[in-house]
């Protein structure tokens, strides 16, 4: 009988040694065994990892590689790079069920029993002894590095009522408390943000990661456990807050490094794959590809800032909750107007900056402007950015022979006409301020020709931003919403001093 064959509701029928024997069983390790169930994958051509986008071609196959030739593994990368997603897929790469010998609190298997209580119970009843089995999600155990992690946490203490219960010297691992690492035997056990982790308490992880014992209070105790370890780290916690020894380090096989989505297609699949959008946000608020287009090009932008601490980074949860936050600034707009349906606007994109302001860590520049500026600034970038992939550059129009495609609309601004977008307008009323810009709508026909009803409103305050931000128009912030003008009369206007609170912010 070939063992591996055997379907998983046969193998949960096998109760003792005897019957697992008489399958077939035979013992091989957790490195062993993520390596052959990952060769099927790779020979039937299945999907390893699903769900990483913009790792295909890097990070993945790293992995790959790393598994192959069973090493323990470091993920190192910026904060938002997927690193604990990678290191939990790795238990579909498990046997669905392992045997266990019943009751034992290392997982012992019943051919290759490790603490006493499985020998003892194997010694006894022979192929009598009962086996449980356990299931691959069960073999999984993570730990987050934190400056409170201690030997005993990780490794294990000797329990002195055990010891004085029991009549046993603690030299005796009957009286030992096991940690997080034993009891992770035969399964995958992940230290998240190991730099975080007290030198000291590294250096405990040296004979586990090599010679695979382990010492409690000065008695060594000679326990090959077997672990597939996975850390992951974040290159500046090497300077900030601790790094990784490095006889650990050289004890971890392969460092694998972690990045950033290099086109912003692949940070859209992974926004709107993580975005938690509730049933009747998605049936209520229509969305287009522009507006998922600006929020990753903000978050590009935000990496490329002069006041954004690089070093840091800029996770891609930025993006997910701006996402959220995107369609939730429509859907209550639309709660507030009565309407059964809503399209996405630019100003719902402007109004996602709690969802940036938390997400950047700035320098002193920065922290000189304000979150809430920085915020602003990004915005303004991706805009202008996304801006010329669907019209016209203005600064281009400006020097050929056919004048600017943006004249009339800049020209009836000039003659002192203004628009207000605001936040909680109707639908009307924001349709009736865009269509009253002569040329605006003109505008759009010419170089979007293909766009119909909701998503033509949409590239008119588009164009509008997208010609404020290229300094053809002033746009200029009010309390419930934005005001468009011409350039000369934005510059001009003074503020208020005397109600600070209904000062309009040009930017």
């Amino acid at each position: 009988m070939n063992y591996k064959n055997i379907p998983a509701e046969k193998l949960l029928q096998i109760k003792t040694l005897g019957q697992l024997k008489a399958a077939g069983y035979e013992p091989q390790s957790v490195k062993q065994e993520l390596r052959a169930n990952l060769v099927k994958k790779l020979q039937h051509k299945e999907e390893v990892f699903p769900g990483i986008w913009g790792y295909e071609e890097t990070v993945i196959p790293d992995m790959q590689r790393a598994i192959l030739s069973m090493h323990h593994i470091n993920l190192l990368g910026l904060r938002g790079q997927a690193k604990t997603r990678i290191a939990r897929q790795m238990v579909d790469m498990l046997d669905e069920y392992i045997p266990v010998v019943k009751g034992s609190e290392l997982n012992d298997d019943p051919l290759q029993p490790l603490s006493r209580y499985a020998k003892d119970m194997v010694h006894e009843h022979g192929d009598d002894t009962p086996i449980t089995w356990m299931h691959r999600s069960e073999r999984y155990t993570e730990k987050l590095a934190t400056p409170d992690v201690s030997v005993a946490d990780l490794i294990g203490d000797a329990d002195p009522i055990k010891a004085a219960t029991m009549k046993l010297p603690y030299s005796d691992e009957r009286v030992i408390h096991f940690g997080l690492i034993p009891r992770s035997h035969r399964g995958i056990f992940v230290i998240n943000e190991l730099p975080d982790l007290q030198a000291r308490i590294q250096v405990s992880l040296f004979n586990i990661l090599q010679e695979g014992d382990i010492q409690i209070r000065g008695f060594k105790v000679r326990m090959p456990l077997d672990i597939q370890f996975v850390f992951t780290a974040n290159p500046e916690d090497y300077t900030n807050r601790g790094s990784i020894v490095t006889p650990l380090k050289d004890r971890i096989d392969s460092q694998i490094i972690t990045h950033y989505p290099k086109d912003i297609e692949t940070g859209k699949k992974i926004t709107k794959q993580e975005a938690h959008i509730k049933q009747e946000q998605g049936q209520l608020v229509k969305t287009n590809d522009i507006i998922g287009d600006l929020i990753e090009q903000v978050a590009f932008e935000a990496r490329e800032s002069e006041y954004v601490d690089a070093k840091s980074g800029v996770s891609a949860r930025l993006t997910i909750s701006a996402y959220e936050n995107l369609l939730s600034a429509a859907e209550r707009r639309a709660l507030l107007n009565g309407e059964t349906t809503t399209y996405v606007r630019v100003a719902d994109f402007l109004n996602t900056i709690p969802a940036v302001t938390g997400k950047v860590e700035l320098v002193y520049e920065g922290e000189q402007e304000g979150a809430g500026h920085v915020a602003q600034v990004l915005m303004g970038k991706a805009i202008r950015a996304q801006f010329l992939k669907y019209f016209p550059d203005p600064d281009k129009g400006k020097k050929s022979k056919q004048g600017s495609p943006y004249k009339s609309v800049t020209e009836w601004f000039g003659d002192g006409n203004t628009v207000d977008i605001l936040n909680d307008a109707s639908e009307a009323d924001y349709k009736k301020a865009l269509q009253s810009v002569p040329g605006l709508k003109a505008l759009v026909e010419k170089y979007q020709p293909d766009a119909k009803g909701d998503e033509k409103v949409f590239l008119m305050e588009f164009a509008l931003h997208g010609l404020a931000e290229h300094s053809q128009l002033s746009k200029n912030r009010l309390s419930t919403g934005l005001q468009f003008k011409d350039l000369l009369s934005g510059m001009f206007s003074m503020p208020s001093f005397s109600d600070e609170e209904d000062e309009d912010d040009n930017y």
